[in-house]
């Protein structure tokens, strides 16, 4: 009986340490080694020549032609636009394209500061400036000698431009600048840009009569002097005085266009 026991407890300490043995048992993995590639073996694989890309198919040149008018998209209109300014007529007119868009009556140089005459651009473009002359300063407003819009000329300190004065428009009157109205000078400025060409005409040609038509009735000037000869001697200082009165705006009219 006792020896059964011993062989029990034998039995099952066996059968304890057989199933540890199977619980703890793990599969032994192999150890694998990875070898540094040698320097000789890196080189040639670092230096493996990349195959380059097939080449495109050579497209048509028109082809091309037209994909780069394409991006470029088409061609801005440019437009043309002049004004020329007849001293002899008063009138300034607004072409574009060769087209007549608008004209205008201005004011010119008087005989002793005569408007320059030739071809100029516009170079500045100014709202509502300040004068500036021999000291003064005047700010914008309605005593402003310029008015409200200043259009600069090429030709130092000349411009076409407004007027505190609206009875001088039509005659020569400025400094040598161009007066105009100020309607006529704000739908000018909205129209005009720098860079655009100007040109005044001194003695008129055949544009300028094109443009402004033939001087209407052009009175003989020694007409005058004809009806003093056969007035009554006590009466001549009357006459002198009322032919030189009308003599003054004839040559007014004569002269050049304006200037402030």
């Amino acid at each position: 009986m006792h020896t059964q026991k011993i062989l029990f407890h034998g039995f099952l300490i066996l059968s304890a340490i057989i199933l540890l043995a199977v619980l703890s048992w793990r599969p032994v993995r192999p150890i694998v080694r990875m070898h540094k590639p040698s320097a000789a073996i890196a080189g040639r694989v670092m230096r493996r020549p990349v195959p380059p890309p097939a080449p495109l198919a050579p497209a048509h040149p028109k082809a091309a032609i037209h994909a780069r008018v394409a991006a470029a998209g088409p061609a801005p209109v440019v437009s043309t636009r002049r004004i020329v300014v007849s001293l002899e007529d008063r009138r300034l007119a607004l072409l574009e394209d060769g087209q007549v868009k608008q004209i205008y009556k201005v004011a010119v140089g008087k005989d002793s500061t005569p408007s320059p005459t030739g071809t100029f651009t516009i170079v500045k473009r100014v709202e509502n400036p300040t004068y500036y002359h021999e000291g003064r300063v005047i700010p914008p407003g309605p005593n402003n000698p310029v008015g409200d819009r200043w259009m600069g000329l090429s030709k130092a300190g000349y411009g076409i431009h407004g007027t505190n004065a609206p009875r001088s428009i039509g005659k020569a009157a400025s400094h040598g600048c161009i007066r105009m109205a100020r309607p006529d000078l704000e739908q000018l400025f909205a129209e005009v840009r720098t860079g655009d060409t100007v040109e005044i005409v001194g003695a008129r040609n055949d544009e300028t009569i094109a443009l402004f038509g033939a001087p209407a009735n052009p009175v003989a000037p020694a007409a005058a002097p004809a009806v003093l000869a056969q007035a009554d001697p006590q009466s001549a200082p009357a006459i002198t005085a009322v032919v030189q009165s009308a003599a003054a705006p004839a040559v007014v009219a004569a002269a050049i266009p304006v200037g402030q």
